[in-house]
């Protein structure tokens, strides 16, 4: 397999719902094995390097069960599929009983011919691994209690919400639900105990069986592992998890991929213990509030931190970009988000423009019209990000300039300047506003001074011509309407 870039493209599916629209539309059932070559070979046209396939794992009956009686989950489905079934409830993709692909979905076999498939077009495969907890249903529930938090009937009446009875080969036990510190347990989990050494040599070996199978895992709540995390929602202090288990998993297939869904600022901290990404919520946290400041501060940060960034518009957790952000402010954010460095991480529907966010419980998502503006717009962009300068060349954040004293305006600008290592220069500028802007942009190419330069738009359709020596000595000026952003290829005439 070719290297992979510097700044890849990741796509992620919901396979279950992915899987039951194609067999919908084939009329028969479809699984992994079915997916054709005109499907994958468009997705190395787009330039993805990387497909997620998220909930290939099986869910077991007691995780379904949970599922479909939650009234207020159930409530949240139906207002996304007025037709609901029970077939349609799934079960969490994150309530696994066991990490062998589904037979659902074609099952092992069909998932390493997946895997293969997208491996003669230079294209790698992730798939998921949720640390924290197990579905109640597990088998170490019956043969290994002791890897999990017991709870008391003290606890459990306490917080009934947090717990649940089980029947083990040792008799019945009071178990604790997978949670994060700060809300009620996940009631179709049960959370597992990081204090058991045992529990995290077993751990380790599946991650290195899942290893076998694909070329990086999407580690769910990582964060929740780290010993001081851990020590606050259990109160147990665990030997930290993610160094070993990353360099075990190293040792045996050396370009294997770790990201992690990871928040609190502790992106750092998994980048130092072995993860080659990190979701960058602090980002989309700040694209979403649209203050600009705090986005080009946040862009300051080393490459050595920001290289190893998923930086995204929306996910299965998230609201779909299309009905969180206005049109012309989505097409802004997406110019800041997927033009920074970083790993470029799109979400299936994206493209299209679906408004719906699919929980994960559901198998089967509604049908939606494409947007044909959102298509058009993602299609250049995707065109854009397979070029050299955005997958292997030098970035650098440039900082606008008022364009007169007292322009504050300026304030409201992202810009980028880009530099492929054949040679081609980029510029991407955007005023994240919503009001007319202008600044001026010193632009961080000295070899351009003396020569006329030719700024061509390779998104939109503008083109400029302009004196080499004024862009790089006093500035580029700019004079934006709100939301407007230029992508700009700049070439010597």
């Amino acid at each position: 397999m070719a290297t992979m870039p510097r700044y890849p493209s990741l796509f992620q599916i919901n396979t279950r719902v992915w899987l039951q629209r194609l067999s919908r539309e084939a009329g028969k059932p479809i699984t992994l094995a079915d997916i054709d070559d005109t499907t994958i070979d468009g997705f190395a046209e787009r330039g993805f390097d990387w497909i997620w396939l998220l909930s290939v794992w099986p869910i077991g009956a007691a995780g379904r069960a949970v599922s479909r009686g939650n009234p207020q989950w159930r409530a949240e489905f139906a207002a996304i599929l007025p037709d609901l079934t029970e077939d349609d409830i799934c079960g969490s993709g994150f309530a696994i009983t066991a990490y062998t692909a589904s037979e659902a979905l074609g099952g092992e076999r069909a998932l390493a011919q997946f895997r293969e498939e997208l491996a003669k077009r230079e294209i790698k495969l992730m798939l998921d691994f949720v640390p924290n907890h197990t579905a109640p249903d597990h088998r170490w529930v019956r043969t290994h209690p002791e890897y999990y938090i017991e709870g008391s009937e003290e606890a459990l009446a306490d917080a009934p919400q947090n717990y649940l009875r089980v029947v083990t080969d040792r008799g019945p036990k009071i178990l604790a639900h997978g949670r994060d510190p700060n809300f009620p347990g996940w009631p179709d989990t049960l959370q597992l105990n990081y204090g058991s050494p045992e529990l995290q040599r077993a751990r380790i070996d599946e991650l290195n069986a899942i290893a076998g199978k694909c070329d990086g895992v999407r580690c769910d709540m990582a964060m929740l592992l780290l010993p001081e995390i851990f020590q606050r929602s259990w109160g147990i202090t665990p030997e930290p998890f993610w160094p070993k288990a990353t360099a075990a998993v190293h040792e045996r297939y050396p370009a294997f991929t770790f990201m992690a869904e990871v928040y609190w600022d502790l992106e750092w901290t998994l980048q130092q213990q072995g993860f080659d990404y990190c979701y960058d919520k602090r980002l989309y946290d700040r694209l979403r509030e649209g203050h600009v400041r705090p986005i080009r501060d946040h862009l300051l940060a080393g490459l050595d931190y920001q290289d190893k960034l998923a930086r995204f518009l929306e996910n299965h957790d998230e609201p779909r970009a299309a009905s969180e952000f206005p049109w012309s402010q989505h097409q802004a954010a997406a110019i800041i988000t997927f033009l920074s460095p970083g790993l470029r991480f799109f979400h299936q529907g994206q493209f299209e423009g679906a408004r719906v966010r699919v929980p994960t419980h559901l198998c089967r998502g509604p049908a939606e019209p494409v947007n044909p503006e959102a298509a058009a717009f993602y299609a250049r962009l995707l065109q854009v990000l397979k070029t050299g300068a955005f997958r292997d060349g030098a970035w650098s954040q440039i900082q606008p300039h008022p364009a007169w004293s007292g322009n504050w305006t300026s304030d409201g600008f992202v810009a980028y300047a880009w530099a492929g290592e054949d040679g081609s220069r980029h510029l991407v500028v955007v005023n994240y506003a919503g009001n007319q802007g202008q600044c001026r942009l010193q632009l961080l190419f000295p070899e351009l001074r003396g020569k006329q330069v030719r700024l061509t738009d390779v998104i939109g359709t503008e083109v400029y011509d302009r004196d080499g020596s004024e862009l790089v000595d006093r500035g580029l000026y700019i004079d934006h309407s709100p939301w407007h952003f230029n992508v700009f290829a700049l070439r010597a005439i």
